[in-house]
């Protein structure tokens, strides 16, 4: 378990350098879409290339933060659910919806998205847009983007056994964590729901009916 430890702090590592180097690309993006505008409105001069690298920059972010966000657990949870659980509960369900659902689903991505690529490649394949920008180099962030993630699933696999073996300490469950505040929040709104009224404002009384 050590030496497997060891694999996914490596992992942990790599997925956490490319995430947080893509993430500069929404700078870009934002860049490329000021200056897009700018120049239109000045100019009255526009391409297609401009429109598609913005989308193509999108992708990218999406695609390659795509493992550092499983990593740092931010990905979207049913908390109020979740919180109802015990905690070796949750960590069981990590670990069959990593066996049976997240590595299946980032393995069959990876492996068909790899000969559409290649396909495109071939072809050197062009935009269909006047103006456009090649298409294969946004079709390889697809393999990419779920080779890291398949490699972050397996990283978590193993942190996940090791935590429900008590082998290590869950990190995303020390204090000050986004989960942990998630954690608190689902909590919260759990005994507000338990409690009659609570968090239901009061109407005024309504004024005594006049006499006549």
């Amino acid at each position: 378990m050590s030496t497997l430890l060891a694999l996914a702090r490596g992992i942990d590592a790599v997925n956490m350098r490319i995430g947080k180097a893509a993430s500069w690309l929404i700078l870009v993006a934002i860049l490329v879409s000021a200056a897009n505008a700018v120049v239109r409105k000045l100019f009255d001069l526009s391409s297609n290339s401009w429109l598609e690298l913005q989308w193509v920059l999108f992708a990218a972010v999406f695609l390659l933060c795509g493992s550092w966000t499983l990593m740092d657990n931010e990905h979207i949870r049913i908390d109020i659910v979740n919180a109802r659980l015990s905690k070796r509960v949750r960590d069981g369900i990590d670990i069959f919806g990593h066996i049976f659902f997240l590595l299946p689903f980032s393995i069959l991505l990876l492996w068909t998205s790899w000969p559409f690529f290649l396909s495109s490649w071939s072809i050197n394949e062009q935009s269909l847009n006047a103006g456009g920008l090649p298409q294969w180099p946004a079709k390889l962030l697809v393999p990419l983007g779920f080779f890291f993630l398949t490699l972050q699933g397996f990283s978590e696999l193993i942190k996940r056994i090791a935590i429900f073996t008590g082998r290590m300490e869950d990190p995303n469950e020390r204090e000050g964590g986004s989960h942990a505040a998630l954690a608190a929040e689902a909590e919260r709104l759990l005994a507000e729901a338990e409690v009659p009224g609570a968090g239901t404002p009061v109407s005024p009384a309504s004024p005594p009916a006049s006499k006549h």
